[in-house]
């Protein structure tokens, strides 16, 4: 006998729920806070692609199986519009369907939003956000994907200083909380590594960077981090600067964006000497994974590198379900998440991190990739070991 769900407001349901031996079907709704429009919504479709490659996974494998009863997992995603607000109203509507379980949002404006009603609502929430207070003690059902700046910026730093001589560093990024926290970050662990840091901000939506360029330049930097700005600005800024004269390395210590940076800048030539954060150190394991998703899904995965990130958040999420075998009791899951190792079948083996940066030692850390260009020739990624706190 087979029970018909309809679909959950603008959510996309995976399965229908079964009456199992007699037992009270076991149903886990998923809540996917997510950018689904404008410039970001790559991000976000790479989350819910994530998502629902997991959940369809699960119910196939039965890796959700709660009291003698497999799990059917069914996705409910919404816009957020990457901002405080649209997250908000998101959870508030996961909140009113009795949802407790939550993979998203993509951004800090998001997150930001989504963590009051999350605590409010005894939420269980895997995040995605560089802000300084992404996640902490006051939330302690939220879960970093991670690694943040604070995790990855060190081993690209230390990869740049071995191939080039640089002493001081001009750090640019968005005036908002979106650009200072992770320049102001990044500015740290320069400083840590005995490079000396200034920091420029603009206006998010500025167009015209030349009077920017102008003060970055006038303290005479060795290289430049261009941190989170957005890869069109960030491209601008290249440009000109190349323009200006500046030849030293470029830092991307903000995330990924490499090919849309070139290509506003005018060619890895303009680059020349460039280094960047790359989410995941693509391998066997990985190139596996994206032959399970496109036989399970019937379509090649999200374009986004972040649909990897994605994806291990949502299986060590669903691993704390079966663990604390609830599917609705956020402290319990919580608990169960906090035993768990980091580890993911094609992605590999981690460790929880946060304490030292964040109070808690809710953030997942594992291995990433260091993108790099030099001499305007694109060099083979580096795998980066995952990071630990010590």
């Amino acid at each position: 006998m087979k029970i018909s769900i309809g679909r959950l407001l603008c959510g996309t349901v995976l399965a229908s729920a079964a009456l199992i031996g007699g037992a009270t079907a076991c149903e886990l709704k998923v809540g996917v806070p997510a950018v689904l429009s404008g410039p970001a919504a790559q991000w976000g479709i790479a989350l819910r692609g994530a998502m629902e490659f997991a959940a369809k996974e699960a119910m196939e494998e039965k890796r959700i199986v709660i009291n003698g009863v497999p799990c059917t997992v069914s996705v409910m995603p919404i816009d957020t519009k990457y901002t405080a607000e649209g997250a908000a109203s998101a959870m508030n509507a996961f909140a009113a369907a009795n949802i407790k379980v939550i993979v998203g949002p993509v951004g800090s404006p998001e997150v930001t939003g989504m963590k009051p009603v999350a605590k409010r609502n005894r939420m269980v929430a895997m995040v995605n956000s560089f802000a300084k207070n992404s996640i902490g003690p006051e939330w302690p059902t939220v879960f970093h994907i991670g690694p943040g700046p604070s995790g990855w910026a060190g081993p690209i730093i230390d990869e740049g200083l071995k191939r080039f001589k640089f002493k001081s560093v001009a750090i640019v990024a968005p005036n908002d909380q979106g650009g200072t926290d992770i320049a102001s970050v990044n500015a740290q662990i320069f400083k840590a590594k005995g490079v000396a840091p200034t920091e420029e901000y603009y206006q998010r939506g500025t167009t015209n960077f030349a009077p920017i360029v102008t003060r970055m330049l006038a303290a005479k930097p060795d290289a430049i981090d261009l941190a989170s700005s957005p890869a069109g600005d960030a491209g601008i800024i290249v440009k000109q600067l190349r323009q200006a004269g500046f030849n030293g390395p470029i830092f991307r210590l903000g995330g990924p964006g490499t090919e849309e940076i070139a290509r506003v800048a005018g060619g890895y030539d303009v680059l020349k000497d460039f280094l960047w954060f790359e989410p995941i150190a693509m391998d066997d394991n990985t190139r596996a994974l994206e032959k399970k998703y496109e036989k399970l899904m019937g379509a090649p995965r999200p374009e986004n590198a972040d649909f990897f990130r994605w994806v291990f958040a949502a299986r060590m999420t669903l691993k704390a379900i079966q663990a604390a075998q609830s599917i609705d009791d956020a402290e319990k899951i919580s608990a169960a998440m906090r035993k768990l190792p980091v580890e993911d079948e094609h992605i590999g083996k981690g460790h929880w991190i946060g304490q030292k940066f964040f109070g808690i030692n809710q953030e997942m850390s594992y291995p990433f990739a260091i993108g790099i260009i030099e001499g305007g020739k694109q060099q083979p990624y580096k795998r980066a070991d995952a990071v630990k706190e010590g």
